[in-house]
């Protein structure tokens, strides 16, 4: 009897074990979509430079925008204002008033942007339990398996972003998305970046990820890539 258990357990075992690696690859955990409105504080460090940043973030899907906010460490306060149509503002409100307007052909990221993401396991990083996935090999991204908050960014470079607050659902009122008058003259030099993707890392360096990972994912795809330059 025991001679005749052994084939049909092996058997078995043979028969069951492809569903049992389907089953466990598709058990692997999906980032949550970014929700259509929030507010976020990341601590933004350029590891290769030392330079840190605070990025004040406002996300506004509904509505078509993207809104950064950036100190420099003992240095300027920056505002990055972009649109989905593809337009942005990046300028201070100090006495130099000044303004740069930029064009994309991509708009801001869309809530789920990390669809389609590797995932790596399981890590700890900054206190909190991960999980853990990789985009395009440009972006891994840590998001708490608890609460399942986004907690760290870090980028194929060694910049990284650390995520401080996560209000979902915060909003900003309408008139902080006004661009200043200056920004608006007739004389205002416009750009329109057409890039290729082997500039990878600019727009990173300088602090504002979001539009550039965007950019990234759809050159991945085949599209355009388009970056910011120096």
């Amino acid at each position: 009897m025991a001679s005749a258990t052994k084939p049909v357990a092996f058997f078995l075992l043979i028969f069951l074990f492809p569903f049992s690696l389907h089953a466990s690859k598709s058990a692997d955990p999906t980032p949550a979509p970014w929700p259509h409105q929030f507010h976020s504080i990341l601590i933004m460090n350029q590891t290769q430079t030392g330079a840190l940043q605070v990025n004040d973030l406002w996300y506004d899907w509904p509505n078509g925008r993207n809104f950064n906010i950036l100190q420099n460490q003992l240095g300027k306060l920056t505002y990055d204002l972009e649109w989905d149509n593809g337009t942005s503002y990046i300028y201070t409100l100090d006495s130099d008033k000044e303004c740069r307007v930029l064009h994309f052909d991509v708009g801001i990221l869309h809530p789920n942007w990390l669809d389609g993401a590797t995932y790596l396991g399981q890590q700890y990083l900054d206190g909190f339990l991960c999980n853990v996935w990789e985009k395009v090999d440009f972006i891994w991204y840590y998001e708490d398996v608890l609460t399942k908050r986004p907690v760290h960014w870090l980028f194929f470079n060694g910049y990284s972003a650390h995520v401080m607050t996560f209000e979902e659902g915060a909003v900003l009122e309408d008139a902080n998305w006004q661009a200043p008058v200056y920004c608006f003259l007739d004389d205002k030099e416009e750009e329109k970046r057409n890039s290729p993707v082997t500039e990878v890392g600019v727009r990173v360096s300088k602090g504002v990820p979001g539009r550039f990972i965007r950019e990234v994912i759809n050159a991945s795809a085949g599209l355009q890539a388009v970056i910011e330059g120096a």
